[in-house]
Formats: structure tokens, C-alpha cells, sequence
């Protein structure tokens, strides 16, 4: 499978033979960033959302199914689990909950962390379970520390390790650096790539950590 990232929370994960999923599309008026024309079957939002279904986005194209909530889903060979955690607080918003998703393509295991407020339980980590991918926040105001990161990343032990939600050029809300999350990993001038192929079966040796280049 490949992962392709926009910017903040957005990725699209992309299988032959199976619908595509963009998770967490934004909107540019209020970011700043540009979300190309996609095609998404599928729409996941790690942010607790009362009828999904009601929810548009213009530049997504062949929308089935949105997924804004806590439950697990098989749609078209795609298994998606999402729970619930808390969510880091928005100034002026009122208290509202995180969705953390697995999302298996045929053995691959990516995990969304969403925007959570604070490191996961043992018991939500063994919901979880195996994770391939990790797809994790490093610049939230508020949210994870590099620590909390590091903490988390210990917990699940994910093969790969995708940063998301940091600063990158033309966004418009507050966000910090990689940088910090970078060191804290000793991770040094870092090659950033295109997307991220998964192979099904492959085991890294080691964790490792991809960045990946907003589309």
C-alpha cells in the first residue's frame, strides 16, 4: 500500500483493488493549505462527530462512507477500528473526543492517533494492537510533549513512525517544528520522500521514521 501526507492530520492511503481512505481533509480557508482533487471512498475523523455523513468536501471525489466515531468497520476489504480518547482542547471549543483508528489493508496495520491529550492507556494500546504505520502529532500546542511521544511510540512499537501536525510552509494555525521530535528520536538530517510504500509481511529490524514531503 502507499501513504501520501497533505499536511496536519491528512493522509491518503492508497491500495490496489481497495477503496481509498483520506483521513482528517481540512479546510483551506481556515489552514492555509492547498487540499488537492482526490479520490476518497472512504473519510475517517479523529474528532467526534454527531452525523458524518453530513460533512462535504468539495475536492473529494466518490465519498461512500465517512467514519466519525468510536466502532469497527469492514468496507471493501478495509478494516477500520476507531476509539475513543481525549482530545486536546481548542481555545473557544467546547470539550470534545478524540477517535485514535487502525486501519488494516490486506495485513497492513496504519494507526491514526488523532490529536489526543495525553498518552495512551495500557488497555487502549492493546486495543490497538499491532501496529505497522504509526501516524503521530508532534506540533500540537497543548498536546503531546516530545516525551509523551517518545513514551507512546514505546507502547505501541510501531515498525514506521509518520510525524504529522507540524509546521509547514503557507499553514496558517499554530504549529511547532519537527525538529524537537527529531532530536528526541536522534534522528539527523532526514531525507524527506514523496510517500511511504508499505509491503505486506515486512518487518523492520528497527523502528523507523519517515517524513513525508506535503503533497
Amino acid at each position: 500500500m502507499e501513504i501520501f501526507w497533505y499536511g496536519l492530520g491528512c493522509f491518503r492511503l492508497v491500495e490496489r483493488g481497495c477503496p481509498s481512505l483520506v483521513t482528517d481533509p481540512f479546510d483551506e480557508r481556515v489552514t492555509g493549505l492547498h487540499l488537492p482533487r482526490l479520490r476518497a471512498e472512504l473519510v475517517t475523523i479523529s474528532e467526534l462527530v454527531e452525523d458524518p455523513q453530513e460533512l462535504r468536501w468539495p475536492d473529494l471525489l466518490g465519498v461512500e462512507r465517512t467514519i466519525g466515531g468510536p466502532g469497527e468497520y469492514e468496507i471493501g476489504g478495509v478494516f477500520i477500528t476507531g476509539v475513543m480518547s481525549a482530545r486536546v482542547p481548542q481555545p473557544g471549543l467546547p470539550f470534545a473526543q478524540n477517535i485514535i483508528y487502525t486501519i488494516n489493508y490486506d495485513g497492513v496495520t496504519i494507526c491514526h492517533l488523532g490529536n489526543p491529550a495525553e498518552v495512551p492507556t495500557q488497555a487502549l494500546v492493546e486495543t490497538i494492537g499491532r501496529v505497522d504505520v504509526l501516524l503521530v502529532p508532534v506540533g500540537v500546542p497543548g498536546g503531546l510533549t516530545v516525551a509523551n511521544i517518545s513514551e507512546t511510540v514505546s507502547l505501541i512499537e510501531p515498525d514506521i513512525i509518520v510525524p504529522m501536525q507540524y509546521s509547514i510552509p503557507g499553514l496558517q494555525i499554530d504549529r511547532e517544528p519537527v525538529d524537537a521530535f527529531l532530536k528526541e528520536m536522534g534522528v539527523t538530517d532526514p531525507t524527506p520522500v514523496a510517500s511511504l510504500k508499505v509491503m505486506t509481511g515486512a518487518e523492520a529490524e528497527e523502528t523507523q521514521i519517515v517524513l513525508l514531503e506535503p503533497q
